[in-house]
């Protein structure tokens, strides 16, 4: 880290003494003592850029509810006072990726959370990376993100882990030999999700009679339905969006196909039984997160998080409200507010309870912890047994 952080340094030296003339390099003195100065809590601004506006905006809804909601109690209890200056990616690699470079570029942004979509932090993380601060993604499930760099970690669930796990359950419970498999092929996060799909399938011996795919705001899968529900599967695999993936299951069940649906991290949000209604049964996915958990952390999360925002919270909102916990806790340990410290120390995160469980990054940043896999069931996702 310490080669890395000289080798920045150096690139980056013009530009902090023009900054440095210009005022933008001064501190106040509240500023230094967050840095590590005499007393008081450690003060650290965190970037986020999240998806806020635009078709996906209920993700980043849910990210800032839950990020909100902990920088309050975090703050409150006096040790970290965290400031944060969040970012509107609209669901777009470009503009989170100038999102992401105006906060990295601010000298007390020590860390970022975010962005929403794996797409996005495929551009965003090598930025980060090379610059030297620390990013974590909360809902970046795609195959490959924590290998970006030494900075980027993710707390989310990988698909590789997740979906596997809802496809071995249902496998067993519905005893499916054939399955057809139906995802988005022009977004990085769908397409991850639907080479573990197919990767999945073979290891576990499964017929895949077709394999269909559609775009982002397609609004018709009369064509790709249609074949499916001729080939009769036991089955179907779909790796989609909340908003395509909602969409897809109505018009199956109007079209007569009944069987149950394996989906992947797109569809953890309560937003797909909203668009889809009734439809939305049978539906099965692993998450991280099931609000009616029997632990205390979970109970009162949920309630302080209905009481601010008039909903329960969902798989993101939850996420996003660890990760902050996390980085507070990786604050403390690194005893600063420094890029470097930071990133060290979330490197030796293990075993923090959270109410996602307890959570641990590997070596490569990942995250490590047991998925549970959920049915909706007359409108509610529930566990699935």
């Amino acid at each position: 880290m310490k080669m890395k952080k000289w080798f920045q340094f150096s690139v980056l030296s013009s530009m902090l003494v023009l900054s440095a003339c210009s005022g933008g390099g001064e501190q106040t003195a509240g500023e230094k003592e967050g840095k590590g100065g005499s007393g008081g809590a450690i003060k650290a601004d965190i970037g986020v850029v999240s998806y806020i506006s635009g078709p996906g905006a209920a993700y980043g809804e849910a990210i800032t509810g839950g990020l909100k909601l902990a920088q309050e109690e975090i703050n409150a209890k006096g040790e970290v006072d965290i400031n944060l200056i969040i970012e509107d990616s609209a669901g777009k690699q470009d503009q989170a990726l100038t999102a992401a470079q105006k906060l990295m570029n601010s000298e007390n942004v020590t860390a970022i959370i975010g962005p929403t979509l794996s797409t996005e932090m495929n551009v965003v993380g090598p930025e980060a990376d090379l610059s030297g601060v620390p990013i974590m993604g909360t809902s970046t499930t795609a195959d490959g993100i924590p290998q970006i760099g030494d900075y980027v970690f993710r707390n989310s669930i990988p698909e590789a882990l997740a979906i596997p796990a809802s496809m071995k359950k249902a496998v067993e419970k519905y005893d499916a030999k054939k399955v057809a498999i139906l995802y988005g092929n022009d977004d990085v996060f769908t397409k991850s999700g639907f080479d573990t799909m197919k990767k999945a399938a073979e290891d576990m011996g499964l017929e895949v009679l077709t394999i269909e795919t559609f775009q982002k705001g397609q609004s018709d899968y009369n064509a790709q339905l249609t074949k499916i529900k001729g080939l009769n599967p036991d089955m179907i695999l779909c790796s989609a969006l909340y908003n395509e993936g909602a969409v897809i299951m109505d018009q199956a069940r109007k079209m007569g196909i009944d069987v149950p649906f394996v989906g992947g991290n797109g569809f953890n949000s309560p937003e797909v039984i909203k668009i889809a209604g009734d439809a939305a049964d049978g539906l099965i996915v692993a998450t991280p997160w099931y609000g009616e958990k029997d632990d205390p952390k979970v109970k009162e999360f949920v309630s302080n998080f209905e009481k601010e925002y008039g909903k329960k919270p969902d798989q993101f909102a939850a996420q996003a409200y660890d990760a902050l916990y996390i980085m507070a806790e990786a604050l403390k340990n690194a005893g600063e507010a420094d890029r470097d410290a930071l990133r060290d120390a979330l490197a030796e995160v293990k075993n923090f309870n959270g109410i996602l469980g307890m959570i641990s990054f590997d070596k490569d940043g990942d995250v490590v912890m047991e998925p549970t896999v959920l049915v909706i069931e007359d409108g509610a996702f529930k566990i699935f047994e």
